[in-house]
């Protein structure tokens, strides 16, 4: 794994015990998902038996670390009522769930009280942070890797006050 910027696969590969993935954006306009976001809005949705059909090396990735042992946890926290695309969101979240991640849904009124990051983030063994910028419309920016262990540590802590207070993919409601 390089030093200087990791990517996503390396940092996957380097995990030994657990993965977690913030989320905290009502709105993501990233190109990767710009096509199947405009098809689900026309109306199209994935037969999750069908796994060629949705199966994307993202998913392959999460299910090979997973199968050796890494935990998984993504946490959204949403405004309510929330965005079309957070609908989108929550409708493909069965695919990261069979992929083999837990997910959980924070409503912004149930955080209060809570400290939360102001970036997206990823933090890969309690020990280095993926910090994920955004521009206002929701662009992609960079990603900025934070590797102080005092840092991991309070975003860790930050993420498992979420996931405490957080409400399981099958008991989230869409409002």
């Amino acid at each position: 794994m390089s030093q200087s910027n990791p990517t996503f696969a390396e940092l996957i590969a380097d995990c030994q015990e657990s993965a977690v993935h913030l989320e905290t954006r009502d709105v993501y306009a990233v190109t990767e998902e710009d096509e199947d976001f405009v098809a689900w809005r026309a109306g199209r949705s994935y037969d999750l038996a069908d796994r060629d059909a949705w199966w994307t090396a993202f998913h392959q990735t999460v299910s090979d670390a997973v199968a050796r042992g890494v935990v998984f946890r993504r946490a959204r926290i949403v405004s309510e009522p929330v965005t079309d695309y957070i609908r989108y969101e929550h409708a493909c979240t069965p695919q990261n769930i069979m992929a083999g991640e837990g997910v959980r849904w924070l409503p912004r009124r149930l955080a209060s009280g809570l400290l939360i990051p102001t970036n997206d983030l990823w933090i890969f063994d309690r020990r280095l942070v993926r910090f994920a910028l955004f521009s206002g419309e929701g662009r992609f920016l960079e990603d900025v890797i934070e590797r102080d262990p005092d840092v991991a540590k309070r975003h860790a802590d930050a993420f498992d006050a979420v996931w405490e207070r957080a409400v399981p993919h099958e008991d989230y409601e869409i409002r």
